[in-house]
């Protein structure tokens, strides 16, 4: 921990949270609305499913660990809704086993502390045609990716869990399927644009208390000081996190 504390947010979860920090991703758009009002730590492991997550998630999320998160949000599922091999082979996860899974890393997460927050990403769409012109990737199917997508969205009613629906959430835009992603599964910038405005608006509407909303948090040393610019006038400072937040308004 590095000092003075804010509040830990964790991205945990596979390729479309190892990757958020690029392509102009959701994690990187987070890192940049709270600067100097919460530390974004990433945890994306890309390839995996569910079933792996579980074996190492008191590892990543251990409950004596000296400071625990504000909240952690978590992706899994396009991994575990592909198609099963016949050898067993794969990232598959049948679907009840999914949801089991799913279950305990929420659990486990909820009980690190009073405060711990957790959210869910369900399992985003995807473009079959680019995956197969781009991957050559096999077993990966927009109809099993809602399948997942609804039984992790109804996990988190039942479990009290804040549930972001990405599968409706990006095909609401009209050329998702050209715009959204890098490869047919990965998200582009404007794909993340939409997650990260979810996310946002989730946090926004929690009702959480203390809230995780970037315009309630306080900003660290945000205090006029005598260091700061000289405005045009020559006798006044401009206070610089003023124009911080007015940058990240566009968020709203």
């Amino acid at each position: 921990m590095v000092g003075p504390g804010r509040p830990l947010f964790v991205l945990f979860g596979s390729s479309i949270v190892q990757f958020s920090y690029s392509n102009q991703g959701w994690g990187a758009i987070l890192a940049d609305i709270y600067a100097r009002k919460a530390d974004i730590v990433l945890r994306g492991y890309s390839g995996w499913n569910s079933r792996r997550a579980l074996k190492v998630l008191h590892q990543v999320f251990p409950k004596d660990a000296g400071a625990q998160p504000s909240l952690v949000i978590v992706y899994f599922g396009g991994n575990d809704s592909m198609e099963p091999h016949p050898l067993g082979l794969g990232p598959h996860v049948p679907l009840p086993e999914y949801v089991e899974n799913m279950k305990k890393i929420a659990m486990h997460l909820k009980g690190l502390s009073d405060k711990t927050r957790v959210m869910f990403l369900s399992t985003p769409p995807v473009n079959e045609e680019q995956i197969s012109q781009t991957l050559g990737v096999q077993g990966r199917s927009n109809e099993a990716c809602q399948i997942y997508s609804e039984a992790c969205l109804k996990l988190c009613k039942e479990l009290d869990v804040e549930g972001i629906d990405l599968w409706t959430a990006i095909q609401q835009r009209a050329d998702w399927k050209t715009a959204c992603f890098t490869d047919g599964i990965h998200l582009s910038s404007e794909g993340s644009k939409i997650v990260a405005k979810e996310i946002l608006k989730a946090l926004r509407e929690a009702k959480w208390k203390p809230s995780l909303y970037w315009r309630t948090l306080p900003t660290e040393f945000e205090e006029d000081s005598a260091y700061d610019p000289i405005c045009q006038d020559g006798r006044s400072t401009l206070n610089i996190s003023e124009l911080e937040f007015s940058r990240s308004v566009q968020w709203e």
